[in-house]
């Protein structure tokens, strides 16, 4: 093979790479390449990215001498069914599903629970702003006892809010 070949044939193996990454973004990354945190959730077909989320509140949990979470697949349903209640009542509220520890009964096996809901917050870096600079839902990213987690949107074009969000922390 000359050279002029080889380099055709590289190109081309290159361009067909390149070519089968389009069809999805990295894990964590929009598919403009920027970070999952960034990307906007104002459309209805548009979901938080939970890694992002869940690596996002870990580095800051693991910043303050605390452990990091995992998601749990239970508490991801469990937030999505809250969102989706206050996308259909637009409003936000931590009872419109029934009160957290009703809504996790017979779910899965914990000792503490704990939610952060929102409403309003455009991206997952808004939400979690707005979650750090709160208190109470500062204290609950921070709570020590915390090691999975569950984060879910929910969008609605009629509302005033737009995006509703669920993050529930269990032990």
């Amino acid at each position: 093979m000359t050279f002029v070949a080889s380099r055709r044939a590289f190109l081309l193996a290159a361009s067909s790479l390149s070519l089968a990454g389009c069809s999805s973004a990295p894990v964590g990354f929009t598919m403009d390449g920027g970070p999952g945190f960034y990307k906007r959730l104002n459309a209805r077909a548009e979901k938080v990215d939970a890694v992002a989320a869940r690596d996002m509140i870990s580095i800051y949990r693991t910043n303050n001498g605390l452990s990091a979470l995992s998601l749990d697949p239970s508490l991801m349903d469990a937030a999505q069914e809250q969102a989706l209640a206050m996308a259909r009542a637009d409003r936000m509220s931590h009872d419109i599903g029934g009160s957290l520890q009703s809504r996790l009964w017979n779910k899965l096996d914990h000792k503490t629970a704990t939610e952060n809901v929102g409403a309003g917050y455009y991206t997952l870096a808004e939400a979690f702003s707005g979650w750090r600079e709160s208190p109470s839902h500062n204290k609950n990213m921070l709570n020590p006892a915390m090691r999975r987690m569950g984060i879910a949107t929910a969008y609605v074009a009629e509302s005033k809010y737009k995006v509703f969000w669920a993050l529930i922390l269990t032990d």
